[in-house]
């Protein structure tokens, strides 16, 4: 028989990392946060600690400092008191903190409390981490200790492959993660173009290599063999369709092994005579259910903004206090795309080609070179066929959303109403688009929102309460979204 007294030992332990005296560590965060431990309990608790603490030299006074200017002190401060107490409260912090708190853990080697994390944001915290899609999946690659999280995601991508290889940034994904998405025997796409994916991939991690394939070396085609030397053995080439073989293979197939070359054209001549090469089985095709109301698109509703934004918007709509705020489950509002720039284009007048007449609208911006999120919040009609002039609203407002470089949010109501939203004559349509008094402009001479830098967002105050970034100079863009905010039906 044993007696268990740990609560009374997490409290002391605790008691002994309040205590300032007798401690021999310092770790520095960001802003300069200064916290102070003890180098026996670090080392016992996180093998990053006992491997990093090995090799600092104490100063004069015997203390060693460890720097980590990357890591928050609210993040840090928990990390302590899990080290010391073995304790995690999760009171009034939101879900981005829990996933920075693990990948916080992941890199101080604490596996108990990764594993913990990991396990917490899947199973109750499901609609952040696809909300969160691109953020979350480029970040557990690294190190590849998210085997659960892993296999979350990538169960997601192998019904809907479009969310990763459609992507913009696709050829930015780690390798890891594309090995991982090769591997699955139920990814639902054609041999053919995955083929074709994981070449487009190879290629762009060697930005020597000529554009026209014309042009290549066998220097060439051994710097792409050697980069694609996970990938290659996971496709599926004896599945490949004829003429896909001809016009995709083909032409790269001095990156094949040479038997392999010699199999696959036997396969076309002779299907059924035997082959040295190993045949991986063909892909699973899933079969398709009718979507329900329920079912996830697969495109993102945006391409800017998450769902978490979007309830973070409707709760600004409806004023509703920092205790009372809508969540994903609750939100009331439906975001409805009405314009991207990327797809109708960047010039002022489709702007008001296209949104002239909607009422509650939210523009979405995407600054070039800062990755800011600005926007605002029209609850008054567009309208094309005004002459110059303001219209009046108490309920406009402004916002910066938060993202990797702004930690919260930042919110600005319109003051003095009666400069609310701006309109212009056709003239003025020409080289302006929306305008949120004078605190948040779209503008440009150009015809396109995405050359120069003359979208206004001063960090001065005109007819806005705050100003929302604190760059004076002009912008441009990446891309703009309008949605109009539409009343969910029950």
């Amino acid at each position: 028989m044993s007696f268990k007294f740990f609560g009374k030992l997490s409290q002391n332990f605790i008691d002994l990392l309040n205590d300032k005296d007798d401690y021999n560590v310092i770790i520095e965060v960001k802003n300069k946060k200064s916290f102070t431990a003890h180098s026996n309990v670090l080392k016992c608790r996180s093998l990053y600690f006992r491997k990093e603490l090995e090799n600092i030299n104490p100063n004069e006074n015997e203390i060693k400092k460890i720097i980590k200017p990357n890591i928050s002190d609210e993040i840090f401060d928990m990390i302590l008191k899990y080290i010391y107490g073995g304790i995690v409260s999760f009171e009034n912090v939101d879900t981005r903190f829990i996933f920075d708190l693990m990948m916080a853990a992941n890199g101080f080697e604490i596996e108990e409390l990764t594993k913990k994390l990991e396990n917490h944001l899947i199973e109750t915290k499901s609609s952040w981490l696809k909300s969160h899609f691109s953020l979350v999946y480029r970040s557990i690659f690294n190190g590849n200790n998210f085997k659960d999280l892993e296999k979350f995601f990538n169960n997601i991508i192998a019904k809907y492959p479009n969310l990763i290889f459609d992507a913009e940034d696709f050829t930015s994904l780690q390798e890891s993660a594309l090995v991982s998405l090769l591997k699955r025997d139920d990814l639902q796409l054609e041999e053919g173009i995955i083929w074709e994916y994981v070449i487009k991939w190879g290629i762009a991690q060697n930005s020597t290599l000529p554009v026209d394939l014309k042009e290549w070396t066998g220097e060439n085609f051994t710097k792409l063999k050697n980069t694609l030397q996970q990938c290659l053995p996971l496709i599926r080439y004896f599945h490949i369709s004829n003429e896909d073989f001809w016009s995709k293979v083909k032409p790269y197939k001095k990156i094949l092994d040479k038997q392999l070359w010699e199999d696959l054209n036997q396969h076309l001549i002779v299907p059924n005579k035997p082959m040295k090469s190993i045949i991986l089985p063909s892909r699973s095709v899933l079969i398709q259910e009718f979507p329900t109301r329920t079912t996830e698109p697969t495109n993102p509703f945006s391409t800017i903004i998450t769902y978490e934004h979007v309830a973070e918007i409707s709760s600004w709509i409806d004023r509703k206090s920092k205790k009372s705020t809508y969540s994903l489950t609750n939100t009331p509002y439906k975001f409805q795309l009405i314009l991207r720039g990327s797809i109708n284009g960047f010039a002022p007048q489709t702007f008001w080609d296209i949104c002239h007449g909607h009422a509650s609208t939210v523009v979405i911006i995407k600054v070039k070179g800062t990755d800011e999120i600005l926007g605002g919040y029209n609850p008054l009609s567009w309208d094309a066929d005004a002459h110059m002039r303001w219209d009046i609203t108490n309920d406009s407002f402004i916002f910066s959303l938060k993202n990797d470089n702004l930690q919260n949010s930042i919110l600005s109501r319109v003051n003095p109403s009666n400069y609310a939203i701006r309109y212009f004559e056709k003239d003025g349509q020409k080289i302006r688009g929306p305008f949120f008094g004078l605190d948040l402009c779209m503008y440009n001479l150009n015809n396109n929102f995405t050359l120069g830098s003359t979208c206004i967002c001063s960090g001065s105050v005109a007819n806005y309460e705050k100003p929302i970034r604190t760059i004076r100079s002009g912008f441009s863009i990446v891309d703009y979204e309008v949605f109009k905010v539409i009343k969910k039906t029950s």
